[in-house]
């Protein structure tokens, strides 16, 4: 037989559509008919499942799964949703210790995008699976066998090949847990290297006999571990004497039979597009070689304006039709992300599977799984050579648009080949559209030295009473001690050179500003009104984190409006968990970046997917764009990632961030005041005179101000309102867990539209939020505030300061936040106005 005459004959099999997916047609009976194999179990195993037959020397029968995503074309919310199901389970078997250190372990190629899902459900959990495909410069960590496959040979590659040597129970994702031989093989080759207590096999469906079930219990009482086993629905598969051959005798005879077939005609003539999402740098495409918290968090933040610009991209008709993401082979996880993200946003009918290299017969029966099929050769210059790769239920299925994701290893020629992928979907579909994920290949090993040194280098967290008035245990200092030198300068003076760009504002401090007692005694008013509201959003925001980001967080402030915040949250952790959570603080610079010592120093006493950054409160979002910026330059300069850019904040009245406490704009009293309320430290410096290659950012203790600090007092009060607001914080904690708390940057396209209307054009420059105008009001040289109309005492502190200043306040009605402080450019000494003070020209 000509093999690529078949080739084309199976393309085009079958032109009507086959019966929409969860119709419940798969009754199993063309298989059981012809050879007598059938499924035993419940109505949930034969929901699960239906039967189609396969070239394959060692098994006949496939059994095909309703909900992975591999074969049939399914709901994306369906099939993560099953996944994240088994995770739940798994997170509620293991106790909080062992989920906070499990690791999640998945089988290429199928169950790849189920071992991420059942990773998402257990939250806290990094991600590997294993692969087929060598990568030059990483070394497999360790391989196994699966027998019954179409290709056998399993790698295991991990960047980091700790994540394989943990302590914490290794959770196996497979999507058939048929004779147990896989996973069998997987533990005892990963056991004899990296012993470990417990394993827990998750799987969709458990296939094995009464006799193979008793294997995995002997064998778990042989290496001396636990091991679990969750799965959705259980059952077998019954197979009479001779059914292999009988089996290849069937798929031959019908294989023969479609290439005997005249050719139908193709169906479309479609377009083929491609569309540039804009994959975030370093992020990786899927698990091969680790995906941690960190790497989800990542990826969940930037799906939104990923699938909105593959929304942007669709056909107009497609917003009443049917589109198909289509992934490929072991890259299952970002399509189905993408395609779970794009269900929400379209009015078309979205559906996600994937290419495969298994091959199986298409035969045109409702009671059989496999409806059509696509053959197209290999595209990725795979290791076992050139080959059939093929796409299943998507021909003649009814769709206007078909998504095609792969990686950019295998975006080759033989991809936009004449008898291609793209080819071959484009004789069936109207529409295609390309998105290429950058292929991820793991950094190169970091030298012994380190741009900034290395850990061992460093020096340890400053602590109080010597740097600071807090607690030593409070907070500890990833600063330099500065407070020996003269950094301040006054205040127009600084503003000029700001904005002449003469220099940074990092690399000199304001003079610290002294408030009034009138002023002093506006605080403690403001104190006393917001010490209620302030401790809910502390217990609601650590709660959350605690709930979603890491059941023992390494809380690390941003210096120094976060550090307040960040002590509080770890009293709040201790009243109301016991937990005793380490904390530092680190200094972060507008323009450039996160301190790169200070991030090495965290790595190497901490994980770093343990580690939250917390901050007050956010104005226009610039610091949460920041830190992701060099969180992302960080990685690929030092190879050390797992560090989450997501900020934990009081407030988010700018709606930047998803972890947070509020999102009302409201005083926070730490904002009145400078180093008084942050334990007398300075904000941080940072210029190449006093901050060398081998230092962490700089800073003053200002201990002549001991008289005045204010700092125990602010910690004191709200802490001390912990047990009355407890009821609060866990139906505030509750409603924000379940809410959707997607950043919509409402605050950032307001800035924008204020810096138009009233001719600044540098966003830098306009200060929103109640906290950003209070800094404006006592570090640099505001223009006016801009006041929403009807802000009551959340304004008379700024109001006292703009009249102690002379700053005009501007009532403004549409207003998103509560008060906004401009400054305008560019500021020019020696310019006064009619009241003798310096004033922007």
């Amino acid at each position: 037989m000509d093999h690529a005459v078949d080739n084309r004959r199976q393309d085009h099999m079958d032109e009507r559509p086959p019966a929409r997916e969860g119709a419940g047609t798969w009754t199993g009976a063309w298989v059981a008919d012809r050879l007598g194999v059938g499924l035993v179990g419940d109505e949930k195993l034969t929901g699960l499942l239906g039967l189609a037959l396969r070239r394959n020397p060692k098994r006949a029968h496939l059994l095909v799964s309703h909900v992975l995503g591999k074969h049939v074309p399914q709901s994306p919310s369906v099939v993560h949703g099953h996944g994240f199901a088994l995770g739940r389970r798994v997170r509620d078997l293991l106790s909080a210790e062992e989920a906070r250190t499990a690791v999640v372990l998945g089988y290429a190629e199928t169950a790849t995008g189920l071992g991420h899902s059942v990773a998402d459900g257990l939250g806290t959990a990094p991600y590997l699976h294993s692969t087929r495909r060598p990568v030059d410069g990483v070394a497999p960590a360790g391989g196994f066998e699966e027998s019954h496959s179409h290709a056998t040979s399993h790698l295991l590659l991990p960047a980091d090949p700790a994540l394989l040597a943990g302590r914490g129970p290794l959770v196996l994702v497979d999507d058939e847990f048929s004779t147990g031989n896989t996973v069998l093989n997987t533990v005892r080759t990963l056991h004899e290297r990296y012993p470990r207590g417990r394993y827990v096999v998750v799987a969709l469906v458990d296939m094995r006999s009464p006799a193979d079930a008793g294997r995995l219990a002997r064998f778990a009482r042989e290496i001396g571990a636990r091991v679990d086993l969750v799965t959705a629905a259980s059952g077998t598969v019954r197979l009479p004497e001779g059914v292999l051959e009988k089996g290849q005798r069937l798929v031959a005879e019908h294989e023969a039979a479609a290439a005997a077939r005249p050719l139908p005609p193709a169906s479309a003539a479609g377009t083929v597009r491609r569309v540039d999402l804009r994959w975030p740098r370093g992020l990786p495409d899927g698990g091969r070689h680790g995906f941690t918290p960190a790497h989800r968090a990542r990826l969940e933040s930037a799906l939104p304006a990923m699938a909105a610009r593959l929304a942007e991209a669709l056909p107009a008709a497609a917003d009443h039709g049917r589109v198909l993401v289509l992934g490929f082979e072991e890259l299952m996880y970002a399509p189905l992300r993408l395609a779970h993200e794009l269900e929400q946003v379209v009015g078309a009918e979205v559906r996600y599977s994937t290419t495969t290299r298994s091959p199986v017969l298409a035969v045109d029966d409702p009671g059989y799984a496999i409806r059509t099929r696509l053959v197209f050769p290999a595209h990725d210059d795979p290791a076992d050579g050139p080959g059939e790769r093929y796409a299943y239920n998507v021909a003649g299925a009814g769709f206007d648009t078909v998504v095609a994701v792969v990686d950019s290893r295998a975006d080759t020629p033989a991809l936009h080949a004449p008898d291609g992928l793209l080819a071959r979907l484009a004789a069936h579909v109207p529409h295609v559209l390309l998105v290429v994920v950058p292929s991820h290949v793991p950094a190169a090993p970091s030298a012994p030295d380190l741009p900034g040194g290395s850990p061992a280098m460093l020096p340890e967290p400053l602590r109080g009473p010597a740097f600071s008035s807090y607690a030593p245990d409070e907070v500890g200092w990833l600063l330099r001690d500065l407070s020996d030198v003269t950094l301040e300068a006054p205040t127009e003076e600084r503003e000029e050179a700001i904005q002449s760009g003469g220099a940074h504002y990092a690399e000199s401090l304001p003079v610290e500003y002294q408030p009034s007692e009138e002023y002093q005694d506006l605080f403690h008013e403001a104190l006393a009104a917001s010490a209620d509201r302030m401790a809910q959003a502390v217990g609601a925001v650590t709660e959350i984190v605690l709930a979603e980001r890491s059941p023992r967080p390494v809380l690390v402030s941003l210096a120094r409006a976060g550090t307040p915040v960040g002590v509080l949250m770890r009293r709040w952790a201790r009243f109301r968990h016991g937990l005793d959570l380490p904390h530092y603080a680190v200094s972060i610079v507008r323009g450039r970046g996160i301190d790169a010592n200070a991030l090495r120093w965290l790595a190497a006493h901490h994980d770093p997917a343990d580690v939250v950054f917390v901050d007050g409160w956010t104005g226009k979002g610039a610091i949460t764009r920041e830190l992701a910026a060099a969180l992302d330059a960080f990685e690929v300069s030092d190879g050390i990632g797992g560090f989450d850019p997501e900020i934990a904040v009081l407030a988010d009245p700018g709606s930047c961030v998803r972890t947070y406490g509020t999102r009302d704009d409201f005083l926070i009293p730490s904002a009145c005041l400078n180093s008084t309320v942050s334990g007398l430290i300075s904000r941080t410096v940072l210029r190449a005179d006093l901050v060398g290659p081998h230092d962490f950012h700089g800073a003053k203790f200002y201990r002549e101000l001991a008289g005045a600090d204010l700092s125990p007092v602010f910690l004191d009060a709200v802490s001390a309102r912990f047990p009355e607001v407890l009821d609060a914080v866990t139906a505030q904690a509750g409603e924000l867990l379940a809410a959707d708390r997607t950043p919509t940057w409402e605050g950032w396209a307001a800035v924008e539209r204020i810096s138009e209307e009233y001719g600044i054009h540098d966003v830098n420059l306009v200060k929103p939020g109640v906290g950003e105008t209070t800094r404006v009001m006592l570090r640099r040289v505001p223009w006016k505030v801009l006041a929403r109309a009807g802000a009551g005492a959340d304004l008379t502190h700024v109001r006292l300061l703009a009249d102690q200043r002379g700053v005009p306040v501007e009532e403004v009605a549409d207003l998103p936040y509560t008060c906004v402080g401009l400054i305008h450019p560019r500021y020019t000494r020696g310019a006064t106005g009619a009241d003798g003070r310096a004033v922007a020209v």
